[in-house]
């Protein structure tokens, strides 16, 4: 018996839903579009339980399509959790399992030049590849945006701004047009107003073609410094009589946020883009409790592995795929995203990840995604003392430690979401378990540099 070439990648699992419609009336592949923002906390929007914060806009995304109850980022700090959702890999698996930083000896990740990077891949499905925001994943080829399959990039190659209106990190200039330095003159602003000013306007350039596009939005906002518009930050005071001037100001940077989301979703819909545009919206990790962030009833903040410091809210929006208002229970992570979208773009080859598409969830199938051993890392300096540390789950069961110098704790967090009661691991086989698994991992992800040189 013969197949086509579709039909065998069917049968091994790169397109096992290429049977389904993902194409729009018209034949044309669905365009894909990835916000992702930076420490946005699991409790910080009012869809998921803030009392204090008034998102309409990204409540919307959630209503209509579906919310991920248990989705993480891979890792509690920005860089590696970027790099796991742009080459579908752990971290430490791309050679990122900690912040890449412009003082070499503040930097603990150089992404491996061998890791194929997802833009590339939809490259070679005939996608137009965008990037617009924070990089954070390194400073010069071929660790830059345009070097790893982006045709084009407006943004900032660097880690967080000291000021969201000069744009600037230790007092250089990382904002860039493709590899060309935008001048200061020409980003006037604050840069969550910047950024989707220029996502806009790739919305607009991309009305009516007939190439599929793909679009990485990635917002600096609400990572601190917590600068929101003055104007916004009046509006929440005067609403909130008993807030504090910390936890104001944070609510007014998510409510800008929201308000930028508004102008993207506008522009979807004035376009006719949304009859056929796949909308995830997610968080890098954790909120920062120290910046009066929340994570709802979680424990733990960004830096940490408990699970507020890696859970992340999720949510998923395609006009007559994806069903309005549905929510998911299963496991997915930043990691998942890359094979994800590999799958709606169909894409015909696909390089060796640690991630799964989570496709057959988002169409409403049935689909187990917590029988995999998963991971998390940080590699850090200051009082970490450039050791990593990690955390470990097999479906309800996790591992974890916030520092290499201390023991790994043990959860059920199923039935202890807060972990505030740690199982005994004495002859514990399910612990044991864990604790071979991420052996391993850190066996393998030992052969993957992390340094240049």
């Amino acid at each position: 018996m013969k197949f086509n070439i579709y039909e065998i990648l069917i049968r091994i699992g790169f397109l096992s839903f290429f049977a389904l419609s993902l194409t729009n009336s018209h034949g044309q592949k669905n365009n894909i579009i990835c916000i992702l923002v930076d420490d946005l906390g699991y409790g910080d929007l009012s869809c998921q339980g803030a009392k204090d914060i008034h998102s309409p806009n990204i409540d919307a995304i959630s209503k209509r399509g579906m919310t991920f109850k248990k989705f993480y980022a891979n890792s509690p700090v920005c860089s590696p959790s970027r790099a796991a959702l742009l080459t579908g890999k752990y971290p430490d698996m791309a050679g990122v399992p900690g912040v890449i930083r412009q003082e070499e000896k503040q930097s603990w990740g150089y992404l491996d030049e061998k890791a194929i990077a997802l833009p590339q891949v939809l490259k070679d499905a005939d996608y137009h590849t965008a990037m617009i925001g924070k990089w954070h994943l390194g400073f010069e080829a071929p660790n830059t945006p345009n070097a790893r399959g982006f045709d084009y990039f407006k943004g900032f190659l660097g880690d967080m701004m000291d000021d969201y209106w000069t744009h600037l990190r230790g007092g250089v200039n990382w904002m860039r047009w493709n590899e060309e330095i935008i001048e200061p003159e020409n980003q006037v602003g604050h840069a969550t107003d910047l950024f989707t000013d220029w996502a806009i306007d790739y919305l607009k350039e991309r009305e009516g073609k007939q190439q599929p596009f793909f679009l990485y939005l990635a917002y600096n906002a609400p990572h601190f410094p917590i600068q929101p518009p003055q104007e916004w930050l009046d509006k929440v005071q005067q609403r909130e009589k008993n807030i504090s001037e910390k936890r104001a100001k944070n609510v007014a940077l998510i409510e800008h946020l929201d308000f930028s989301i508004s102008r993207i979703m506008k522009v979807l819909n004035e376009t006719g883009l949304d009859d056929n545009t796949l909308v995830i919206f997610t968080s890098d990790n954790g909120g920062a409790l120290p910046y009066a962030q929340s994570n709802g009833t979680l424990r733990g903040s960004k830096q940490e592995m408990y699970e507020g410091g890696i859970r992340v809210p999720m949510f998923a929006m395609w006009k007559g795929e994806i069903e309005p208002g549905s929510t998911s229970d299963n496991l997915g992570m930043l990691m998942d995203l890359f094979p994800t979208f590999c799958e709606v773009a169909r894409t015909a080859t696909q390089p060796a990840i640690d991630g799964i598409s989570l496709l057959p969830t988002l169409m409403g199938e049935n689909q187990a995604t917590d029988d995999r051993y998963l991971f998390w890392v940080r590699r850090e300096g200051w009082q970490y003392g450039g050791q990593a540390y990690y955390a470990a789950r097999h479906k309800d069961y996790k591992i974890l430690q916030n520092s290499a110098y201390e023991p790994l704790q043990f959860f059920n967090i199923e039935a202890d979401e807060m972990e505030k009661t740690p199982l005994n691991p004495e002859n514990n086989e399910i612990y044991s378990a864990l604790r071979i698994a991420l052996q391993e991992h850190i066996r393998k992800s030992g052969a993957i540099p992390w340094q240049k040189n």
